[in-house]
């Protein structure tokens, strides 16, 4: 086994046994650095659609009784195309192994929080967040008690550019 593959199999069995019992396990680590992102990467948010916060509320609404119709979690995903950092996210969102795993634990959701971070403040204000710090900012909510399950850490791939897309994974693999 190359020192690659066994960094990658013992991150990937330290971080199976953090989760819980019934927390789902990370992806395996097939994805060795951001040069398997897609160029240019991909522009995931609407700045238009979410102009309007009652659109926009609308949007979370659909996505929450979804994510409560195929028993899983809901993924609020605040950020802007405008941000890199967002953009390396939803990038390595795409990669197989990473979409996978988000497709089988998350409904997701995307929401434009505007360049000064200072748009859709509803939304994150319904779950006790007045503010965003950076972005992008992800809330893990569990649709059937509406309670945010990452507070705390929304901000917490703000930096995602400086993280490996195993890294990321294993972040998204804490909360299902």
């Amino acid at each position: 086994m190359t020192p690659v593959k066994l960094i990658a199999a013992a991150a990937a069995a330290a971080a199976a046994l953090w989760c819980n019992a019934q927390a789902a396990t990370p992806p395996k680590a097939d994805v060795a650095s951001f040069a398997e992102l897609q160029t240019p990467l991909p522009y995931p948010y609407d700045p238009q659609g979410d102009a309007d916060s009652a659109a926009v509320d609308a949007k979370v609404a659909r996505a929450k009784a979804q994510a409560l119709r195929e028993h899983k979690l809901l993924l609020i995903d605040m950020g802007g195309n405008w941000c890199g950092d967002c953009r390396i996210l939803a990038g390595t969102m795409d990669l197989a192994a990473v979409k996978r795993f988000v497709d089988a634990h998350y409904v997701e959701v995307t929401v434009d929080s505007g360049r000064r971070m200072d748009q859709n403040l509803q939304v994150p204000a319904r779950y006790g967040v007045p503010k965003l710090t950076g972005v992008p900012s992800l809330f893990i909510v569990d649709p059937k008690s509406d309670k945010l399950l990452d507070a705390g850490h929304t901000p917490a791939l703000a930096d995602a550019r400086h993280m490996t897309p195993q890294g990321l994974a294993d972040w998204l693999a804490r909360w299902p």
